[in-house]
């Protein structure tokens, strides 16, 4: 047995790729349009071409789906590990995604997607040196 994938659903493909693929660093991987079912379903993954074995995570977007989605914090998580957890912080506020809970320890941090996915972002290897401005910054909603 093997992993595949995570599935989350969204409600604003354009919106959910901008925040996976153009901030958060993610790669898509293939997509398939489903016109009888009317949903979308487009796979992504760290590295930039797909790896037999890799985790990706499916974005399924149904067409239809005008309200938002409710108990995405039920879902729990997803998790990436990072080269440099201030960096990549920095990287994601600049961008406009709010650091729901800054890397104060130099080694974890958690954002949330457009549709409320909450993202931990771990750092790679030991924790960093903790430095300003994510060693003083408050939590900011939930994550």
């Amino acid at each position: 047995m093997r992993y595949l994938h995570t599935m989350i659903r969204v409600r604003d493909l354009e919106a959910a790729l901008d925040f996976f693929v153009n901030k958060l660093g993610l790669h898509e991987h293939r997509r398939s349009e489903h016109e009888g079912g009317r949903f979308t379903l487009v796979f992504l993954g760290t590295e930039p071409e797909p790896t037999k074995g890799a985790p990706q995570v499916e974005l399924t977007y149904n067409w239809d789906q005008k309200d938002p989605y409710s108990g995405g914090r039920n879902f729990g998580h997803l998790a990436y590990a990072v080269d440099d957890i201030h960096a990549t912080c920095q990287k994601l506020m600049d961008a406009g995604v709010t650091i729901n809970r800054p890397p104060r320890d130099g080694r974890m941090a958690f954002v949330r997607s457009p549709d409320g996915i909450s993202v931990e972002l771990l750092q790679d290897g030991p924790a960093l040196e903790p430095i300003e401005p994510w060693a003083s910054m408050a939590n900011t909603g939930e994550w």
